[in-house]
């Protein structure tokens, strides 16, 4: 069963995260939602959000997937977070899965592991990395980064990540479940 790392800070967006993680445990895979604190903490848009446990925590443990939910301030404090920096870097580095949505590709810029690679995100997030090729489209990959470009596309970024986990049947039979 593949292990995915959900990171959520003060101000992210809610409804990226809890999509994820919800679409993610539909198709059966482990899900820790990971706060960058031990206390309950608020989404861009007010939602209390109540994280499984710390960051620090979670980096006990391997992943196959780390994701980044965008919103603001979210993203400026996981842009901030040292510990979010390297763990990006080390799954890049180690070949395994690497998602942000919305405004937090530009985490992952800021961690250099966009230059020269597409990306898309929430229009102008990532107008101060001139050296990445940023795209229209709702989900891009490059290699093992993914990206994907707001709230609006939550639902099928986090589709196509249950896909390359677990498979097209399990996406389909989520799908199902979902009368999409």
């Amino acid at each position: 069963m593949s292990r995915v790392l959900v990171i959520f800070a003060e101000g992210s967006e809610e409804l990226e995260s809890v999509t994820l993680v919800n679409i993610l445990r539909r198709g059966g895979i482990e899900v820790t939602l990971a706060g960058l604190s031990d206390a309950p903490l608020r989404g861009s848009r007010g939602t209390q959000i109540l994280p499984d446990g710390t960051l620090d925590a979670a980096l006990a443990h391997d992943y196959d997937m780390v994701i980044l939910p965008g919103g603001m301030p979210g993203t400026t404090h996981l842009r901030n977070d040292a510990r979010v920096i390297a763990l990006v870097q080390q799954m890049a580095q180690a070949g395994k899965w690497v998602a942000a949505i919305c405004a937090a590709p530009s985490v992952l810029a800021a961690a250099g592991l966009l230059d020269e690679k597409r990306a898309t995100c929430y229009p102008g997030s990532l107008k101060e990395f001139p050296k990445v090729f940023v795209q229209d489209g709702a989900i891009v990959q490059d290699g093992f980064l993914l990206t994907s470009r707001g709230p609006g596309t939550a639902m099928d970024f986090a589709l196509y990540l249950l896909e390359l986990l677990a498979g097209n049947q399990t996406r389909r039979q989520v799908e199902i479940g979902l009368v999409r």
